[in-house]
């Protein structure tokens, strides 16, 4: 029985590699029958910019990134998020915090990071 999830990611890429292995984590859950939106909070929407260079475990994301593209995979930010060095590639929404809460609230199961 496929399931909703959403994986959450707060952390700085530019400081550790969690949110990397994190959007691995995810691919994998989309790999599958589930239903997975990826919510970038804070820091972690740089993991979508197209200059990765600053971030911690580059050589691996920029390895997944062309997969979630391929899947279209929603990824979800706040609204208050600067969207212009973005990569037009990416599936990308964004969003009040009160919806991203409810969002999480309502899928059935949430990974944060």
């Amino acid at each position: 029985m496929s399931k909703r999830i959403a994986v959450v990611i707060s952390e700085d890429p530019c400081v550790t590699a969690r949110p990397v292995e994190a959007l691995r984590i995810a691919l994998g859950l989309c790999a599958g029958d589930h239903e997975t939106t990826v919510v970038l909070l804070g820091q972690a929407p740089k993991l979508l910019r197209e200059d990765t260079d600053e971030i911690i475990d580059v050589d691996i994301l920029e390895k997944y990134l062309p997969s979630f593209t391929h899947l279209s995979v929603p990824f979800i930010v706040e609204s208050e998020t600067a969207m212009d060095s973005w990569s037009d590639s990416f599936s990308v929404t964004t969003r009040t915090a009160d919806e991203i809460r409810q969002l999480i609230q309502t899928v059935d199961r949430s990974l944060i990071f």
